[in-house]
């Protein structure tokens, strides 16, 4: 059973029970058939294993020249609109997990399937919903529901300053940036502009020079990203937040970030503190925006 058919017989219930409720004592034969369907709904009911939760809902629409007066919009852009959306969507969840790789199909794309489940009311555009994969009931756990609050806030930030774009790209994957950028090309090239309604929060654009203008800051040549060592010393790590501080030798600062994947016990790093040591960091930051730093291993210098 799916989630839509289990909402059908759910109906079928409160429906049943609101006409039982009413019908008169004298209509006997008229209750026992009620009653009766009544017991199998809730028969099936109750065989079907309950939902954890409702699938994931969001609203994607579109104004601007593909769009003719309030008649209609070219199905050509809306095809490809819709089409690059989802595959941001897509690149952007899986690439929270695992490096996605310069080419090749999407790891796990199964898992960030949407449908299309109706048109916009008083707008042009599409409800788009989590598809169910596997179970035909959805489980608790929602990549889906992560990969487009991680899309929501990069579109927002990349209207914002170079620090917050640096923020909401800090974990998304090059090709993910590289397949957002190409979604919001769609829309410049065709003049038009979006709006995406997720949770009760709402993100658009006001016309096309800001789509121009987040396009242009999502491009390659705008986001930097670098290895480095630096000699200093740990002063701190917060394990289960995987986040570390540690104080550069040369420059005197204090740089903060996230302790890397391949570092499975970040609270080793607690053991080295105040020694003198050598790390490896990975940095990324948009435009002239902060780094941000992803630690990669660190070994001890020799120094003291």
């Amino acid at each position: 059973m799916n989630i839509q058919e289990r909402h059908q017989l759910l109906a079928e219930k409160t429906s049943l029970e609101r006409m039982l409720a009413t019908l008169p004592e004298s209509s006997v034969i008229d209750r026992m058939s009620l009653e009766a369907r009544k017991a199998k709904v809730e028969e099936a009911l109750a065989a079907a294993p309950t939902p954890a939760r409702e699938p994931v809902h969001a609203l994607l629409t579109f104004r601007g020249k593909p769009i003719v007066g309030s008649h209609g919009m070219f199905a050509e852009f809306g095809a490809k609109a819709v089409s690059a959306f989802t595959d941001a969507v897509a690149a952007i969840g899986a690439s929270q997990t695992m490096a996605l790789g310069t080419r090749g199909s999407l790891p796990n794309r199964e898992e960030y399937q949407l449908l299309i489940t109706g048109t916009a009311v008083g707008s042009f555009g599409f409800e788009l919903e989590e598809a169910p994969r596997g179970k035909t009931l959805f489980p608790e756990f929602s990549s889906v529901d992560h990969a487009i609050g991680q899309t929501l806030l990069i579109l927002e930030a990349s209207l914002g300053t170079d620090d917050e774009l640096t923020e909401a790209i800090a974990d998304a994957d090059p090709r993910a940036v590289e397949t957002l950028r190409v979604f919001l090309q769609t829309l410049a090239d065709q003049d038009a502009i979006c709006a995406l309604e997720f949770q009760e929060e709402v993100f658009r654009f006001a016309d096309v020079s800001q789509v121009r203008r987040s396009e242009s800051r999502l491009r390659q040549d705008n986001i930097h990203e670098e290895d480095k060592r630096l000699s200093g010393q740990f002063l701190g790590v917060l394990p289960k937040r995987r986040t570390f501080e540690f104080a550069v030798a040369d420059t005197k600062d204090i740089i903060a970030g996230k302790v890397g994947s391949n570092i499975e016990d970040a609270g080793s790093i607690n053991h080295v503190l105040e020694r003198f040591l050598t790390i490896h960091v990975h940095t990324k930051r948009a435009g002239t925006g902060r780094p941000k730093y992803t630690l990669l291993d660190y070994e001890e210098s020799g120094k003291t």
